[in-house]
């Protein structure tokens, strides 16, 4: 795949001994010019890797929103050998920014629900960026009670900044539409895989993420704000962006560390953009895992389970509180 112009802030030092290799492999083929772009190829692969895997958590954000990431209808394309799409919530209209259909995946029926931003200016607007409007949210609650009723699993793909905060949206009932998404999710009868794959910000991303397993991308983040939103809040500043990201944990390593999360699925060396094909690898064989085990559990065990689940999560803080304030009296 051709890679973007696009240069995130910290790829330089990746960029500069890219076109020193492309550079030399212009020169007059000898065995030392040979030699020296090998040198410089494992050079880059070291740099590649001493840079990703030490990345701060903004820096992690500016990976996740790369215009070249691979995006739901990419995975969709390259994972799943079929896909028929399903449109409308048969109450107001068809929300572009959440796509949802039937799915093959090897010898797994599922229905896939995903957030989708749009690649080029066009899709963006059409696609409000990701941000989606509550008929997407009633259009994805229909869909998954769809995939129960014919007993197929749901997989969902969470890539957005956060769900439309526009007056228009709220009168259609935005907040309620999330609130019932997340109640539906939690007591739906079948599977449900949820995977960041780039943005889970904010309710939008909460929306879709209510599962019996929820995993992220390597250089996804997930939080309740978005470092601006948070840093604007705060410190009354965009500026302050990066230290906001810092204190918010958002970073599939902070997120695994504290059991919100249950995997990281890796990415290929630089991330998903530089390799589409590989990503969409890795996420096909995390996918088919998490299907194999979670098709063997029986339904009511498997609701029980998703809502013990999110239950642990609140005990996990109490425990600490409750340590803290003990440690205190003492």
């Amino acid at each position: 795949m051709a890679i973007t112009e696009q240069r995130l802030s910290f790829e330089r030092p990746i960029f500069e001994l890219e076109a020193r290799i492309e550079e030399l492999k212009k020169s007059v083929d000898n065995s030392g010019v040979r030699e020296e772009i090998q040198s410089l190829r494992r050079s880059l692969v070291d740099l590649q890797k001493q840079i990703y895997s030490s990345l701060q958590a903004w820096e992690t954000v500016e990976v996740s929103r790369h215009p070249d990431r691979p995006q739901t209808m990419e995975y969709l394309n390259l994972v799943f050998d079929e896909f028929v799409e399903l449109h409308g919530d048969r109450f107001f209209g068809d929300d572009k920014a959440i796509r949802t259909g039937w799915a093959k995946l090897d010898e797994y029926k599922v229905v896939v629900i995903g957030h989708q931003k749009g690649k080029n200016v066009k899709e963006r607007i059409a696609c409000n960026y990701g941000c989606a409007h509550p008929e997407g949210y009633r259009k994805s609650i229909g869909k998954m009670k769809l995939a129960a009723k014919f007993g197929l699993p749901v997989i969902c793909f969470i890539d957005t900044p956060g769900a439309f905060p526009g007056i228009a949206a709220e009168e259609r009932g935005q907040a309620l539409v999330i609130a019932q998404s997340m109640f539906e999710m939690s007591i739906l009868p079948t599977p449900v895989i949820c995977v960041v794959i780039g943005e889970g910000g904010s309710g939008g991303a909460l929306g879709l993420g209510v599962g019996d397993r929820v995993a992220m991308l390597e250089h996804a983040y997930y939080s309740v704000i978005s470092p601006e939103g948070c840093a604007g809040i705060l410190w009354k500043s965009h500026e302050h962006k990066d230290k906001a990201a810092q204190a918010l944990k958002m970073t599939s390593r902070d997120l695994l560390r504290l059991g919100v999360i249950e995997e990281v699925i890796e990415e290929p060396l630089g991330g998903a953009h530089r390799d589409h094909q590989l990503a969409a690898a890795n996420m096909k064989q995390y996918l088919k895992a998490q299907l194999r085990e979670l098709t063997k559990i029986p339904t009511d065990i498997l609701v029980e389970q998703r809502y013990q689940r999110f239950r642990r999560m609140g005990v996990y803080l109490e425990h600490h509180l409750l340590q803290e304030q003990d440690e205190c009296v003492v």
